[in-house]
């Protein structure tokens, strides 16, 4: 993310925008210092032409999960770690449109990438 729209962001609306410390470019957003506020975030887009997703705070992703598909919407990619954040997954409504469900849990961890398992 260009750092003038953080900047444009902070001066526009009067945020507070702090860089997240995590393996992705990331930027923390606080509408106010209320916890009737509004907070989020603002990552990269992998792909200019990919819109703004919105993400929604939940008690539980796997019963958020079970209900968003009893609901008539699918899992677009299922639930994993945000490494120090929580536990995070996105489903598509019925109507098409792209939401995520996050989990806050500081304990979350990534899985190892490389367990070297060799068999003979």
């Amino acid at each position: 993310m260009a750092i003038c729209q953080v900047r444009n962001n902070n001066e526009l609306f009067g945020w507070q925008v702090q860089k997240w410390d995590g393996p992705t470019e990331y930027w923390l957003l606080a509408t106010g210092d209320s916890p009737d506020d509004v907070s989020g975030g603002i990552g990269k887009r992998p792909d200019p032409n990919e819109g703004t997703t919105n993400t929604i705070e939940v008690p539980s992703v796997y019963e958020s999960v079970e209900a968003i598909k009893k609901h008539g919407g699918k899992v677009t990619y299922p639930k994993h770690a945000v490494q120090g954040v929580g536990w995070l997954a996105y489903y598509e409504d019925p109507d098409g449109n792209t939401f995520g469900v996050i989990e806050l849990d500081p304990e979350a961890k990534l899985p190892p990438r490389n367990l070297n398992i060799t068999f003979s």
